[in-house]
Formats: structure tokens, sequence, C-alpha cells
């Protein structure tokens, strides 16, 4: 009976010794030569912000309720991507001097935030390969898929988050169909949208003015086209820019064409904006086509393309109106 006593006492006492699952992660760590005074974790889908003072010896320390994800580290210069969870404790050093090669992580539950800083590091050699987008198509595919392998490898017998690995699966799916996308749009362009080529068209798109224009329309002139949208405000940017060169260009051998790709439902914000802006050149509307953009590889607006007289590409992505390399290009070509 004492015996039975003492086990059911020693088992109690276990448990109790036993420490709590935390409901705080606490984070510290060491910069070397650093760029402020303090550092900054934020997560703005949690509406989580944290700033956490660094001290003169680059030491800092405190403690954070969290929800489970991904945070960003900002240390007045530089951001890196950390993964947090209540109960963890990490400690993080680094020289900001050479930022991303110096991070390192230690701790309990620290094992995702150093797989996002070796992310981080790999994928930076990866885009640093100048040559990467121009390898012949079966190197391009072998070499980026030797990455993914590799990226793949570092789950095997890794201590990681379940959730964690499910998302950073996601991310480099995600990451190879966009270089893949990136490489097929470079050789499209080199292909298709070459200086000389003959340019892609549109068709019958509203005019302003009245009636329809069609690209073969503007043959026998020099065709500066700029893509934009209403809701666009860096295309609205360029209003004043492309007013001045309009004007210094008047009457000479080039049509100023601005098309826009607004929806049907900003239409008559598009009609309005010609007259409350005064507009010039001519003002098209696409009717929510998107051939032409498709076409171009457009993934962005405003996007500016020039062609030549009989419908060839100079340009397929030329100078903004505010970059002053658009008057020399259009003075080189005795416009």
């Amino acid at each position: 009976m004492k015996k039975l006593v003492y086990l059911l006492a020693f088992s109690i006492a276990l448990v109790s010794c036993k420490e709590e699952q935390k409901d705080y992660v606490t984070f510290s760590g060491k910069i070397t030569n650093k760029n402020s005074e303090t550092v900054t974790i934020s997560n703005p889908q949690f509406k989580f912000n944290k700033v956490i003072k660094v001290g003169e010896d680059g030491t800092f320390k405190d403690t954070m309720n969290v929800k489970d994800g991904f945070y960003r580290l900002f240390d007045g210069k530089e951001y890196a991507t950390l993964y947090l969870k209540n109960g963890a404790d990490i400690n993080m050093t680094l020289d900001a001097k050479e930022f991303d090669e110096t991070i390192t992580y230690t701790g309990v539950g620290f094992e995702e935030s150093a797989f996002l800083a070796q992310s981080s590091l790999n994928q930076e050699k990866l885009f640093g390969d100048k040559e990467l987008m121009d390898l012949p198509e079966l190197d391009f595919r072998s070499k980026v898929s030797s990455f993914v392998d590799d990226f793949n490898k570092r789950f095997e017998g890794a201590s990681l988050d379940s959730t964690f690995v499910a998302n950073q699966k996601q991310s480099i799916a995600g990451l190879e169909k966009y270089l893949t996308k990136m490489y097929n749009d470079k050789q499209y362009i080199a292909k298709n949208l070459a200086k000389g080529a003959d340019s892609p068209k549109f068709v019958d798109y509203e005019n302003n003015a009245g009636g329809t224009t069609s690209l073969d329309d503007l043959k026998g002139k020099y065709v500066y086209i700029d893509l934009w949208a209403t809701w666009c405000q860096p295309c609205k940017n360029e209003i004043p820019f492309l007013k001045k060169v309009e004007e210094k260009y008047h009457n000479k051998n080039i049509e100023f064409v601005s098309i826009s790709v607004d929806r049907q439902k900003d239409y008559e914000t598009w009609k309005k904006m010609i007259v409350d802006k005064e507009l010039s050149g001519v003002q098209l509307y696409a009717k929510e086509d998107k051939a032409f953009m498709d076409a171009y590889r457009v993934s962005g607006i405003p996007r500016f393309i020039l062609l030549d007289p009989e419908g060839k590409i100079i340009d397929s992505n030329a100078p903004r109106p505010s970059n002053p390399k658009l008057v020399e290009l259009f003075d080189s070509l005795n416009i």
C-alpha cells in the first residue's frame, strides 16, 4: 500500500513539474553593425506590429503572443522572414553588413526560420544567374528542376511544422511556375516582338472621336502606343509628360495612341477623364479585348510601344513619356 501511494505521489510530481505550453514566443538576438536602434516584427494580415529596442551592443529580447505563421523582421534597412509559434524561444544573430549571408537561428522552434533563411539565400543565387533565362530550353528546365528537387530534399528528416511544410511546398510549386512563365515570355518576346518584327494588331477599337480604329488604319506614320486605365495611378502620372511630348511632335509624322484597357463598368469614367484632363491624341477603348495586350505579354501598365510607319516594332517596351530617353529615341529616328 505504501509503495502504491509513493508511486502515485511520484506521478503527480512529474505532472506538476512538466512545463506548460507558453502562450508567447521569446525572440532574442544580437545584431553586429546594426542599422537602427530597433527591429520590427510584423504581419499585416494578423494586424501585428511589434517594435523591439536594440541595445548599444546590438542585443535585443522580447516576448510576443502570436498566431502561428509568417512574420517579417525589419532592421531599419533590410527584411527577413520568420515563422513564429507560441512556445518557441528563438535566438537570432546576424551582421547587418552581410544581412542574408550571416543570419543564424538557434533555440526552441527555430527550424522553420532557419529553413526560410537558407531558402532566401538559394533563391537569391538562382535569380542572380544572369544566364538562366537565356539557356536552351532543356538546360533551363533541368536547372529549375534541380533547384526544386534540392528544395524538397531539405524536408527529409527535418523537424518542421506540418502547416509550414504544406505552405512551402505550395510556394516552391508557385516559384517553378513563375520561372517557367518568365522564361517562356522572354523566349516569345525575343522571337515575336523583336525590333523589326511585324506588330501584333488590334482591330476595331472604339475611337472616342467616333467610329472605330484598327492598327492598320495608322500605317504611314510612326505610332506611339500607351496602354493605360483610369484606375491606374502610375498611368495618370504620365499624362502631363505625354501632353508635353505630343505638343513637341505636333504635326510630325507620328500618331500618339492611348488605348484604355478599362473594364466596361469604368467606360463612362474613361469618357469623362478624356474631357476633364483634356486628353489629346487618338483615344481608343479596347472594349475588354485582351488579345493585343496578351500578344505583347503585358503584365503591368502603363506600357508603351513604338512602331514604325510600316507597322513593324521599334521597341515593344518603349521609354515612358517621363523618361528623357523617349525624346532621344524620337530624335534618332528623325521623327
